[in-house]
């Protein structure tokens, strides 16, 4: 048995859970959370990073990030599956990921200077630099929304989830701008159940 460090509202956690639904890998996998801030946290023994997602396979061995998880994972259920074999195909699933995880690292730190600062030690330089990161790359994904494949690639389940955590700890802010976005990702809820099923309502 697997087991997956977690904790229910990261987006990078999120992506591996529905990475792990739809490789029908679910009954190999126990998912425990993790408290990255606490020093006596055992995630720290298994990732020296103190990060999540980690996963720790039968023999002991850890793997992170998400990037090499879901990876994994997909070489364990048969390969070519969310991370496709054709390589082009695959280097746009890796781009989109790619820029979607670096969106949900801007959105973090955004919410990290809240929740570790007081608001006058804020940096305003700093958090208009990260907001800009966000806002040029959803610019970029409203004038071109990807496919939904079936399943859908690794990149297309970052940007849902990354969609997801604007939701969930923006109010959904970036919506009223972007309504190509907004009917991607109705339709990625439609096809893909295992998106509602690890949602995080507050």
């Amino acid at each position: 048995m697997m087991i997956l460090r977690s904790a229910p509202a990261s987006p990078f956690a999120r992506k591996v859970r529905i990475a792990i639904k739809l490789l029908g890998l679910e009954t190999d996998v126990e998912i425990r959370d993790a408290d990255t801030t606490d020093p006596g946290e055992v995630l720290r023994q298994q990732n020296p990073l103190g990060k999540i997602p980690t996963l720790i396979v039968e023999d002991g061995t850890a793997y992170y990030d998400s990037r090499v998880i879901v990876d994994y994972l997909d070489h364990r259920a048969g390969g070519g599956k969310v991370i496709p074999a054709d390589q082009k195909a695959r280097l746009d699933a890796l781009k989109l990921q790619a820029l979607c995880d670096g969106i949900c690292d801007a959105c973090l730190l955004i919410v990290y200077e809240g929740r570790f600062r007081s608001k006058e030690k804020h940096e305003p330089k700093w958090l208009e630099n990260q907001a800009g990161k966000i806002q040029r790359g959803l610019a970029v994904l409203e004038a071109s929304p990807p496919p939904i494949d079936a399943p859908p690639t690794v990149g297309q389940i970052a940007l849902a989830c990354m969609l997801g955590y604007r939701d969930l700890r923006f109010e959904g802010t970036w919506r009223k701008d972007h309504p190509k976005l907004v009917a991607w990702l109705d339709r990625f809820a439609a096809q893909v159940p295992a998106f509602e099923q690890t949602r995080v309502k507050s």
